[in-house]
């Protein structure tokens, strides 16, 4: 066992032992020299502390220092009243602190007494009652905003961490505050019954058991009484004026000291009228001018002062920000800066600021919080910061996406409106300014709130223009989802994944594949909107498969395969057959055969007539299926399939392009279509 723990388990043993113990008078004055020391010693440190969970151990330690002081109210009443005396500590107080008169030393009893029950315990009791239950019910809310922060991405793990435990430890902290401050209640009613019984007791055994006169015995253990309360009371007093400098201490960045003396006397002119105010009391009252006119004169030199200082400082404040403004445009440091690309950003006119501010009850915010939550749990890739500023430039209603620096789409927002999307045939009956819907290009009206009940009875799809810009933002991020993810988020993924499959990861890292072989591999199934949240099935078949190929295409077909279930989960729904437009047996020979193989991989080399004949054959399919009301999806055999991809990707990208090995055995496959030469 530690030092400090054994002496803290003697320490509480001794205070039980003094209440049975007797304690010689010599001993009794040390501890109470030490009561009082270390009631300073805790009313120092509440001052000192910046915010209450700096002094989490003080509702024990309440407990503790009660305990000790009653303990000593126990010992001096058993030699007051067995022996008549209690040690010059409490003869001092009784006398010399009441000078020399009994009903002076009782006035002050009784004022420390009512000062400590009624106004500092009483106060600190309801302050701690309030705190601990404004604690719990905002314990939620904190939460919730550790969660956002952490969603999106302004803090990390383990601060997210570290801010729950420290809402944890408030509510513990004020909970414990709110029990605490009935022992502080119970010590200031112990010390009058104690009062009671060492003034009452004293007479009766001073007067039958020692023989005393009536006055020799009310004197004697009056003064006795009223220094044991004494010297109890203002240790209590420091204690109880702690308790309250506690629970009613708000966080900041510095002590008592410091914010006294920065917002009390941070108002010179306040100080000003008060000086005059106290000069005024003696001129015109028959109070005394040399009582007010030197605490007038005092107020004003410390007046001045504190506006000389404050105009020192603003003079100091605007100088330091011309010489760094001055140095941001000299220093070379400030030219790096401006290399800094944001990888997403949302930029707005001033008229759709209202969608941003939520005091205007904007919820952009938490929408771009859930859109980065959406694509962790579909993409598994973390979106970065999304950064969203306003952009003078702009129309007042339109806003623009940027990834890299660079626009990928925007449009515009009528904020008192709703975007009606047609179901597919035209109705007279809803009329609104006509537009395009922004993230899939399809034909809309802007309508008011009165057409809006009549659009949705006709089958139009009506969204607020918040769920607008969220769909536009999100369909741009799956777009560019490749773009987004380079070594360094990749590494992030891996370190990860460590943590859990440790021995996976260091397998294939770096000894099979590197970073950069990896990042590639994702970035390939991200640019054709496969998920790579299934790291495992993706490292292992990486880990496999990376033994006899390094090239980042075969690498992602033989993770394509692996992944089948997911892929075919992706484009099949379940119960229904897979309509698919497949290719015929000589276009996949024409392209095996344009296959081209060099050292740094294979690409496909094919003459452009073949491959005009190839998107117009394939647009016509492509075509009759979206008129059908069906995705177009197209079938090849393995070998091909990314060489088919390179042909169509640049026209038509959002194509998926698939395998038979990539699907599952038992789904029923129906062709809808055939291209072929």
């Amino acid at each position: 066992m530690k030092v400090k723990d054994l002496s803290v388990l003697v320490g509480v043993i001794g205070i039980v032992l003094m209440m049975i113990l007797p304690i010689p008078d010599w001993l009794l004055d040390v501890l109470l020299v030490i009561n009082i020391s270390l009631a300073l010693i805790i009313l120092l440190v509440a001052m000192n502390t910046k915010e209450a969970l700096e002094f989490s151990i003080f509702p024990s330690l309440l407990l503790i220092t009660t305990l000790f002081r009653l303990s000593l109210n126990v010992s001096t009443t058993k030699l007051i009243l067995s022996e008549g005396e209690a040690g010059e500590v409490v003869s001092t107080f009784g006398s010399w602190i009441a000078g020399g008169q009994i009903a002076i030393g009782f006035v002050v009893f009784l004022i420390l007494v009512v000062v400590q029950f009624i106004v500092i315990t009483k106060g600190s009791e309801r302050v701690a009652e309030v705190a601990a239950r404004f604690t719990l019910d905002a314990m939620p809310g904190k939460q919730m905003s550790i969660d956002a922060d952490l969603n999106a991405g302004m803090i990390n793990e383990s601060q997210a961490r570290e801010r729950r435990q420290k809402v944890e430890r408030e509510a513990d902290f004020y909970g414990a505050m709110d029990g605490a401050s009935k022992f502080v209640k119970g010590d200031a009613i112990a010390s009058i019954i104690i009062l009671l019984i060492n003034l009452i007791g004293g007479f009766i055994i001073g007067m039958s058991i020692h023989g005393m006169p009536f006055g020799e015995a009310m004197s004697t253990y009056s003064i006795l009484t009223i220094g044991d309360g004494l010297v109890s009371q203002i240790p209590a007093l420091l204690i109880s004026t702690a308790a309250g400098l506690i629970v009613t201490r708000a966080s900041s960045d510095g002590n008592l000291s410091d914010d006294l003396a920065g917002q009390l006397l941070s108002y010179p002119k306040l100080l000003y009228i008060v000086a005059g105010t106290v000069a005024l009391l003696g001129l015109l009252t028959p109070i005394h001018l040399i009582t007010t006119l030197p605490i007038a004169f005092v107020l004003f030199i410390a007046a001045r002062t504190m506006q000389s200082s404050l105009d020192r400082k603003q003079v100091e404040v605007e100088q330091l920000e011309e010489e760094q403004q001055i140095e941001e445009v000299r220093s070379p440091e400030s030219v790096i800066n401006l290399l800094q690309i944001d990888p997403i950003e949302f930029e707005f006119g001033y008229g759709l600021i209202p969608l941003a501010d939520t005091q205007q009850g904007g919820d952009l915010l938490d929408r771009i919080i859930m859109i980065r939550r959406q694509c962790a749990l579909e993409m598994g890739l973390v979106v970065p910061v999304i950064r969203i500023r306003d952009n003078i430039q702009l129309k007042p209603n339109e806003y623009v996406i940027k990834i890299k620096g660079n626009t990928v789409g925007g449009g515009e927002l009528l904020l008192n409106h709703y975007l009606a999307m047609s179901p597919g045939y035209e109705d007279d009956t809803v009329t609104g300014i006509e537009t395009m819907e922004p993230a899939f290009g399809l034909p809309a009206l802007w309508i008011d709130e009165a057409a809006k009940e009549r659009a949705e009875l006709a089958g139009y799809t009506v969204v607020d223009p918040p769920s607008v810009v969220a769909t536009h933002l999100t369909e741009l991020i799956k777009r560019h989802a490749h773009e987004l993810i380079g070594r360094q988020e990749t590494k992030s993924l891996i370190d990860n994944l460590r943590e859990t499959y440790p021995v996976l990861v260091d397998e294939l890292i770096p000894s099979i594949l590197s970073v950069g072989d990896v990042q590639k591999v994702l970035a390939k199934l991200l640019k054709e909107k496969i998920s790579i949240r299934d790291l495992v099935t993706i490292f292992e078949t990486l880990a496999d498969s990376g033994q006899y190929s390094k090239d980042p295409d075969v690498l992602t077909e033989y993770v394509r395969q692996a992944l089948s279930r997911q892929i075919t989960q992706q484009y099949v729904r379940e119960g229904e057959a897979m309509r698919v437009i497949t290719v015929g047996p000589a276009l996949e020979r024409k392209i095996a055969e344009s296959v081209q193989q060099t050292e740094q991989g294979s690409y496909i080399a094919m003459d452009p007539a073949a491959t005009q004949s190839i998107f117009q054959k394939l647009s016509e399919q492509v075509n009759r299926i979206i008129q059908m009301g069906q995705q177009p999806i197209l079938l090849t055999s393995p070998g091909i399939r990314m060489y088919l991809r390179q042909v169509i990707e640049r026209s038509m990208q959002d194509i998926p392009v698939l395998s038979y090995s990539e699907l599952e055995p038992n789904v029923e496959i129906q062709s809808v279509g055939v291209v072929n030469l």
